[in-house]
């Protein structure tokens, strides 16, 4: 029995409803029906956790997200995280977060990661960590390649979030899944997991809705969009991985 997260799904459902959101689910049969797997996703908002969450019930699974610690501490978020078996991760000591998640695929898990680590502000894929594979080789279980699209119109960096009643379309895709072991090459493997992600999400941007106006801040450069480009949104995080590390450092 899963109480905390039985009745987070049903609230967050509820919410989903409110807001309009029109879901397409594509490829929930990739997602094994029984075992542990590494659901990889990609990263454009900061509701993306539950959309991929809400889009792996259709397969009848639970995701186990890996989020960073400091949402685990929160009066509110915290107790619920907790009771959803999510894992929390200390980006200054992981291999603890690591050891859990192996732990909880090896227990027959579904444990969602972000291999982009942070929010894509070009809503382009960034560049991969190898750990999502490495996990996966550990436990002896396969990647499930996912994206999401349109997630980004809801909450995402530097735009004001928009949860009232937008009817927003959002797209979750989840593609074969990908066999690893611990002889293979992991940077290959991330570099194979990348490009089936990749063809995954230019389906979706193909398939999506045309966006205009106001709505294009929400469109990658590449397709006529007024997003960033990757380049610079690298600088972009740059400059805000800059100013996170002089905070931490003032508080020492």
């Amino acid at each position: 029995m899963e109480p905390v997260y039985t009745s987070v799904i049903t609230f967050a459902r509820g919410v989903f409803a409110l807001q309009g959101l029109r879901f397409t689910v594509n490829g929930a049969e990739n997602l094994p029906s029984t075992g542990g797997a590494v659901m990889a996703i990609n990263h454009t908002g900061y509701m993306d956790f539950t959309y991929a969450g809400y889009a792996a019930r259709r397969a009848g699974r639970l995701v186990r997200f890996m989020a960073k610690d400091e949402v685990f501490r929160h009066r509110i978020s915290g107790p619920l995280m907790r009771g959803m078996h999510h894992i929390p991760v200390d980006r200054d000591a992981g291999a603890g977060s690591f050891r859990a998640a192996v732990r909880a695929l090896k227990d027959g898990e579904i444990v969602g990661v972000f291999p982009e680590a942070t929010i894509s502000r070009s809503f382009e894929l960034k560049t991969f960590k190898s750990g999502t594979v490495r996990m996966a080789a550990s436990a002896g279980v396969p990647v499930v390649p996912t994206i999401i699209w349109g997630s980004q119109r809801v909450w995402t960096k530097d735009h004001p979030k928009r949860l009232g009643r937008t009817g927003i379309p959002i797209v979750v895709s989840m593609g074969e899944p990908l066999s690893v072991t611990r002889k293979d090459d992991a940077d290959a493997v991330t570099e194979l997991m990348r490009e089936r992600m990749t063809a995954l999400l230019l389906a979706a941007q193909q398939a999506y809705p045309a966006l205009s106006g106001a709505e294009l801040k929400f469109q990658p450069a590449r397709l006529g969009g007024t997003a960033p480009t990757p380049e610079i949104a690298e600088k972009l995080d740059a400059e805000e991985a800059a100013a996170r590390r002089s905070a931490r450092s003032a508080e020492q």
